[in-house]
């Protein structure tokens, strides 16, 4: 009974793992077909929102990650997880850096735009 458990357990997180990183791989291709577009038509908002989208995308892998480790069995897969799960969140920390300070930009060149009076 114990091992048919174990079992579905077992599944269930690898089914759940992969669903969790086809989102990840999901989000990160819209993102770059739509920052593509948007590179085409030489919008400024890129930057943020393939960051956007490249965090959103590391996040749903890092969860993939952090659930596989429940089905973990041996030490030397732990390490490699950990080491993984590791460089994901410092690559999720940095990718959100990187947004504060585009936002900070893109904020600093709103308000630095010299305003143009309509027709009256």
């Amino acid at each position: 009974m114990y091992q048919v458990a174990a079992d579905i357990l077992r599944y269930i997180v690898e089914f759940s793992t992969l669903l969790l990183e086809l989102f990840g791989i999901c989000i990160l291709v819209y993102t770059a077909v739509k920052s593509f577009i948007f590179w085409l038509k030489k919008d400024d908002s890129i930057r943020l929102q393939l960051a956007q989208g490249i965090a959103l995308a590391l996040e749903f892998k890092l969860g993939g990650e952090v659930l596989r480790t429940v089905v973990v069995r041996e030490w030397a897969e732990l390490g490699i997880l950990g080491a993984i799960i590791t460089l994901r969140a410092a690559l999720t920390f940095l990718i959100h850096w990187e947004i504060k300070n585009e936002e900070s930009r893109v904020q600093a060149e709103m308000n630095n735009t010299p305003n143009v009076p309509g027709p009256q």
